[in-house]
């Protein structure tokens, strides 16, 4: 059996995506989660975040660990490909999940972890990264795009993305 990999765990907006342009759709309560995902396909690439990914792609298998929901899988595919960014498994939030994203994802990375080796989680949530360090996994915080507290909030209060 071939030996396998450690994963690099990767999220993908304010990491990879820029979703400045989005977040006028997410200031109003409640925030207008429909326009907020189907504007992600005119997300402009993320250079740091690129360049990492293509770097970690190198030694490690990459999965994608995003709390966009399910029904976004298809557009976030093809925007991931669009940028030329590996498309490894991509991990989607269920639709009808309405956890806090640092709930989910701490869920995701426990399965992930329990057959793998997890080598990196890159995620520029400062809660996600906090909970995920608290539990002893290896995070390096995206922090080249400032991380706007309107995501936060609507993640926390709403937990949609």
């Amino acid at each position: 059996m071939p030996e396998q990999r450690p994963l690099a765990v990767i999220d993908v907006d304010g990491v990879v995506a820029d979703v400045r342009h989005r977040l006028r759709f997410l200031r109003a309560w409640p925030g207008d989660w429909d326009a907020f995902f189907a504007a992600a396909s005119a997300d402009p690439p993320l250079a740091e975040g690129v360049t990492l990914v293509h770097q970690l792609a190198r030694d490690h298998e990459v999965v994608w660990l995003t709390g966009r929901p399910e029904r976004s899988r298809t557009a976030t595919s093809r925007w991931l490909g669009e940028q030329g960014l590996p498309l490894g498994e991509l991990r989607m939030r269920p639709d009808d999940d309405r956890r806090p994203a640092r709930l989910f994802k701490r869920a995701e990375l426990r399965q992930l972890g329990a057959c793998r080796q997890v080598a990196v989680v890159v995620d520029d949530d400062p809660a996600v990264v906090d909970l995920l360090r608290a539990d002893g996994w290896p995070v390096l915080r995206a922090e080249w795009l400032a991380y706007e507290a309107t995501l936060g909030n609507a993640q926390e209060s709403e937990g949609r993305t």
